[in-house]
C-alpha cells in the first residue's frame, strides 16, 4: 500500500512550533482594508495558535 499523501492545502496554512502547538494566520487581511482601523489590520497580520480543538483535526491533514 503507497505512502498518504499530506494534504497540500493544510501544508501551506499551517506551521508546526518547536512544542507540537500549531500556528496559523488570521482571517479577514486579503481585501476590503480600507474600512478597517490600522490597529486591526496589524493585529490580523500576526501569527496565532490553533484553538486546542481543532489541533487533533488539523494534525491529521499534515500527516
Amino acid at each position: 500500500m503507497p505512502k498518504m499523501k499530506t494534504k497540500s492545502g493544510a501544508k501551506k496554512r499551517f506551521k508546526l512550533t518547536g512544542t507540537g502547538k500549531i500556528k496559523r494566520k488570521h482571517a479577514y487581511k486579503s481585501h476590503i482594508l480600507t474600512k478597517k482601523e490600522t490597529k486591526r489590520k496589524h493585529n490580523l497580520t500576526k501569527m496565532t495558535l490553533v484553538h486546542p480543538a481543532d489541533e487533533k483535526n488539523i494534525l491529521s491533514l499534515l500527516k
